[in-house]
Parts: C-alpha cells; structure tokens; sequence
C-alpha cells in the first residue's frame, strides 16, 4: 500500500496487520461525494492523506460539521455502521484524498478481538464532541466577523495554502 504508514500508528500491531489485510485504500479526487444522508454505510473511512467535509443540509443549505483530517475517521459514519442505520451526514472530500475503506461486517469481531480498537471511536467521539462544545462557545461570544475569520484562518491551516476559494452559497 502506497501511503505513510505512521498514520496508521494508533493501531497495535496485531490489529494493523488485520486492518492492512482486510481493507483497501482508494483515492478520491477534491470534490468527490463519498457519503450521502439517507445511504447505508458500508465501509469505515480513516484518511489517510488529504480533507474530508462531513456536513448536514437543512433546505439546500449545508451546515459544517467537521473535517476529517489523515489519521481520523468519521463517528457518524462508525455509529451508523455499527448501527446499520442510513447515514444522517454527508461527507465530500476537500482535497485529493487517500482514504482507508474498512468493511464494516468486520467491526463488530474486531471490536470484540481488539478492545483497542475501541480507542479510535472513543477519540473521534471526544474530538468531535469538544469541536462542538468549542463552536457553541464561540457562537455565545464572538460576532460574525470573528468567527468567519477563525473559519477562515482554520481553513488555511487544514489545507496547509496560502489562499482559499469558496462561495457563500
């Protein structure tokens, strides 16, 4: 497999051999739908190179949730899977990515097998839920002006550039 195998790190050996054997790599270019509301999630993304958006839409406009930066992976997506629940995000890749596609009929024996697997749900979970806790304090305290332009700034840091291109719509 052609990627940094240190963004994997966070998995044991044990598991890594597993997950390296089982799974499949696959690229994406930037703009690429890879996850619709309404879909049943069949495999478990990790990124390993590149942004992806997971976002919702409340009548044709899209609220952000989160980026999935490399060595993430998305807590809807885990939760819907395990749940075998039609997803409630969308998810769209920002930039060319690399992304580890675990089949999720796996999950389940693995997290029995490797209660250490367990630690990445729990690590996106508390990720996502500060990322959260964080946005609700800015949107109590910071006008619109700083908040986009944290927005803004975070976006140039997540894509490591030195200009963004996007549109209010």
């Amino acid at each position: 497999m052609d990627f940094d195998i240190s963004t994997l790190s966070f998995l044991k050996p044990p598991l890594l051999k597993k997950v390296l054997d089982e799974s499949s790599v696959k690229q994406f270019k930037k703009g690429a739908e890879i996850l619709r509301a309404e879909q049943y999630v069949k495999v478990l993304p990790i990124v390993l190179e590149g942004l992806v958006k997971v976002y919702s839409r409340f009548n044709d406009k899209e609220l952000l949730l989160y980026y999935i930066q490399p060595s993430q992976s998305c807590v809807m997506t885990f939760y819907a899977s395990l749940k075998n629940t039609p997803s409630k995000v969308f998810a769209s890749v920002e930039e060319d990515s690399k992304i580890l596609l675990i089949p999720v009929r796996l999950l389940p024996k693995w997290l029995k097998d490797f209660p250490d697997f367990n630690e990445l749900f729990y690590d996106q979970f508390n990720l996502r839920y500060s990322e959260l806790l964080n946005t609700i304090g800015h949107l109590l305290v910071d006008n619109m002006d700083k908040r986009l332009y944290e927005h803004l700034k975070g976006k140039l840091e997540l894509t490591n550039s030195a200009s963004i291109k996007m549109s209010h719509t």
